[in-house]
């Protein structure tokens, strides 16, 4: 009867991979030596690029806004080192495909000179729009992978009556252990920046979600609350992906998220644990967002742990600092069940880069592709109650509209079908793909719309310049034939008798 209910009370989604966490979670922080240069992309954020407002040649200080946000989405960058500006040019980007983006690179005076900040000794004096204003100032975002900008969810939180904020220190990606590393060494920034968070969004209490494999912040982080009745330190399994807000909020809350809903529709909003220590420099110390923990993992680093460093260094230097045991034979930007797969270390680390992986070729291996045997496994693990080996046979078919009436949009791509498949299809790839197809679709749909907007309107121009032409053309004749009616006409003149 027990295993009956504990069958029926757990949650039947997700897998479990083995961790890969240690030894690099418990190896201390370490900082990283001040790099020569660092390239600051201007796409560090979901939303707009961000503008420059610097010149090549000028000098900076740490800090210092190097580019501003356009638009509602979007997020300024500040340089994360004193120097000079040397180029505003192209670098790698931290993409499959290697493509460059736009990036401010400043050579660095080692001399790590900081702009005059702004402290707020009390953040909760501030209103809630002031909160937002200075956290958007400092070009916070989620650095839990999403890098939303924070202040953009402050105000849709206040707007829809959020009561609770869900904190995630979930961490659920294996060999990633940057969430746990600033839990256990930065606990009372991660805990006040939750509440400064609640303060801008108006929210009773907060929950911080911290999966039951990671004891040592547990620890940290209810100490550090114990002070806060209103901050809840909440254990939660050990299962990928934990992580996922969806699967977070219905964890600790209960709640489901509808598949065309956002979190705060439900009355919750979920900000990651290194995005709370974010906000409370940002507006404790007036800090803006230019350097971050980051892990280095893989059997091809030589010393594995976590590192504290500016962003826009480069990942071979990253590598460099603790040493390779071989060449990569894979690189990847994040955890390796939804990072990024990376050509080549000469990429900057970004807001959202929470790990740097180098797995040997053993580490690296991909089994063979076999067929499907149809036994269910990546439906039993997909935490969104999807159908993957339907979506997937209808994506090999070609019927991409068949695989969205399976609800492929709501595919998070977080790989647990894939994990599971005894037969190695990589699942996530034929979804990635559809996606991918399905946006050019779209895309390609509203150009179409677009031009024929714009030849219809051309159209409705001409035929209104025609009408207007014939208006005035016969407004004129009209015009003409009263002039002339108006005129008498010439009376015949006598004519002289002949002689």
């Amino acid at each position: 009867m027990r295993l009956i209910e504990r069958f029926f009370k757990e949650p039947r989604w997700g897998v479990h991979p083995d961790d890969h966490k240690r030894p690099a979670a418990d190896v201390p922080l370490r900082m990283l030596p001040q790099p020569a240069r660092v390239h600051m992309p201007l796409q560090q954020h979901v939303g707009g690029a961000a503008r420059p407002v610097v010149l090549v040649g000028q000098k900076v200080l740490k800090g210092q806004l190097l580019a501003q946000s356009q638009g509602n989405i979007s997020a300024p960058i500040h340089a994360s080192v004193s120097g000079t500006v040397t180029a505003i040019a192209e670098v790698t980007a931290p993409h499959p495909s290697g493509l460059g983006f736009a990036a401010i690179t400043i050579e660095s005076d080692f001399a790590d000179r900081w702009i005059d900040t702004d402290p707020v000794a009390d953040p909760f004096a501030l209103a809630p729009e002031e909160i937002a204003r200075r956290t958007a100032a400092a070009g916070v975002v989620g650095l839990g992978g999403a890098t939303f900008p924070a202040a953009v969810k402050f105000v849709l939180g206040r707007r829809l009556g959020v009561r609770t904020l869900i904190v995630n220190g979930g961490e659920c990606e294996p060999y990633v252990s940057s969430d746990d590393r600033i839990m256990r060494d930065f606990p009372e920034q991660v805990v006040d920046g939750a509440r400064i968070i609640m303060h801008a969004i108006g929210a009773d209490e907060s929950l911080v979600g911290i999966e039951d494999n990671k004891p040592e912040a547990i620890a940290a982080m209810t100490k550090a609350a114990a002070a806060f009745p209103e901050v809840k330190i909440r254990p939660v399994p050990a299962r990928y992906p934990m992580g996922s807000d969806k699967q977070l909020i219905q964890t600790l809350t209960g709640k489901e998220v509808p598949a065309d809903a956002r979190a705060a529709e439900v009355g919750v909003l979920v900000h990651n644990v290194s995005t709370c220590a974010a906000v409370h420099k940002a507006i404790r110390l007036g800090q803006p967002l230019v350097e971050r923990i980051v892990t280095i993992n893989g059997a091809a680093v030589t010393a594995p742990g976590n590192l504290f460093a500016p962003l826009g260094t480069l990942v071979d230097e990253l590598l460099a600092f603790c040493g390779l045991a071989q060449a990569p034979a894979r690189l990847i930007l994040g955890g390796p069940m939804m990072g990024t797969l990376l050509r080549h270390g000469r990429v900057p680390l970004v807001k959202g880069a929470s790990g740097i992986l180098a797995f040997d070729a053993v580490e690296a291996a991909v089994p063979e592709v076999g067929p499907c045997i149809r036994c269910g496994s990546c439906t039993r693990a997909c935490p969104m109650g999807l159908l993957p080996l339907e979506m997937a046979a209808h994506i090999r078919s070609g019927d991409l509209d068949g695989a969205v009436g399976y609800s492929l949009s709501d595919c998070i791509s977080c790989g647990c079908c894939a994990y599971v498949c005894p037969s190695h299809i990589p699942l996530v790839q034929y979804f990635s793909h559809a996606k991918g197809e399905l946006s050019a679709r779209e895309r390609a749909k509203l150009r179409t719309e677009a031009g024929k907007r714009l030849a219809e309107a051309r159209l409705a121009r001409l035929e209104r310049d025609a009408r207007e032409k014939a208006e005035v053309a016969a407004r004129r004749k009209a015009e003409r034939a009263a002039v002339k009616a108006r005129v008498p006409a010439p009376q015949p003149q006598p004519q002289e008798a002949s002689t």
